[in-house]
């Protein structure tokens, strides 16, 4: 990944004036953050509210300038190619916007032309994305008059009309309904598995997380904590889920409170956070109370897990 890397940051440092006026103190939002993205490679960027992650894509698009550190895009440095390089670089956000007045079409021929794409391949693949997005009928509505999903699904189209080599998504799915954010999750992946580009993509949804990324860098208070695959940073939790439907509830219950469970309770099904390793023992203690169930179910540790672990230290 180190030789072909497309793109490169290095100890990426963004800093803020204080909102404390007069003080002169800064804020370190992005502190020493480096990673690389491969090409044909999904890196999800996940944390908490406040953790860098916007700021972060802002400075890899220049619309923030860096306080420190470089970055690299296809071998070559963004602060002296910056025009160059965005050629093949393009984003989408469910909080973005286009000019309010043109009509759908007109946006992204104007965004196709800004990035060269002929005028006839240009008409097809407007066409191709809009039916894709179930936005077909609307391509003569003033963008203006579109709800926050109907927006988002045009931004998407955008995003991939120029045929990037990179393709930087903010929170792409957030003010999506579930089918279609579903439908959008398998159409990225297909993008990155035909045109073979790279994805930087933030998200809160971690089941979205988990089924399109590659890798996943975990930022905290601007730094970052972790750089591994989504399956691997759920196996870095060790509490599991476990779920009963007991014969005798009060019984079961009894014991939990005794033993200092925090267990939820959701009509017949008990359910508690237990660490994994513990479970055949916690099993044996119910046996040997006579306590019989005749269902139970047990969820291994997910990325969601990881993510409110950390989300709860940040709060700490």
């Amino acid at each position: 990944m180190s030789l072909t890397a497309v793109l490169r940051v290095r100890n990426l440092v963004k800093q803020f004036p204080s909102e404390k006026k007069g003080s002169g103190e800064l804020f370190t939002a992005v502190n020493q953050v480096s990673f690389m993205l491969a090409p044909g490679e999904v890196l999800g960027i996940l944390g908490p509210n406040g953790a860098g992650k916007t700021t972060t894509i802002q400075i890899l698009l220049s619309v923030l300038k860096p306080t420190a550190g470089s970055i690299e895009y296809f071998g070559k440095d963004f602060a002296l190619h910056r025009s160059e390089i965005l050629q093949d670089v393009s984003y989408a956000s469910s909080y973005g916007r286009l000019p309010s007045q043109l009509r759908v079409r007109e946006n992204l021929d104007i965004y196709a032309q800004l990035y060269g794409v002929p005028s006839q391949e240009r008409a097809h693949r407007i066409e191709k994305y809009l039916k894709f997005f179930g936005m077909w009928n609307m391509r003569d509505k003033e963008t203006g008059l579109l709800s926050a999903g109907q927006m988002t699904r045009v931004m998407l189209a955008k995003a991939f009309i120029s045929s990037p080599r990179v393709v930087l998504l903010d929170e792409p799915t957030a003010s999506l309904d579930p089918d279609i954010a579903l439908d959008v999750r398998e159409f990225i992946l297909e993008q990155q598995k035909q045109q073979g580009v790279s994805i930087v993509v933030t998200s809160h949804n971690m089941e979205e997380v988990t089924h399109m990324c590659n890798r996943v860098l975990v930022l905290k208070n601007g730094s970052v904590i972790a750089n591994d695959t989504p399956q691997n940073l759920a196996l870095s939790v060790s509490r599991a889920h476990v779920h009963l439907c007991p014969d005798k509830q009060d019984a079961l219950l009894s014991l939990l409170q005794k033993q200092r469970f925090s267990y939820k309770v959701d009509k017949n099904i008990v359910s508690l956070e237990i660490d994994e390793h513990a479970i055949a023992d916690f099993l044996m203690h119910l046996a040997s109370e006579r306590i019989t169930y005749s269902h139970i179910s047990i969820d291994k540790p997910t990325l969601e897990d990881y993510f409110l672990s950390i989300a709860r230290e940040a709060r700490s």
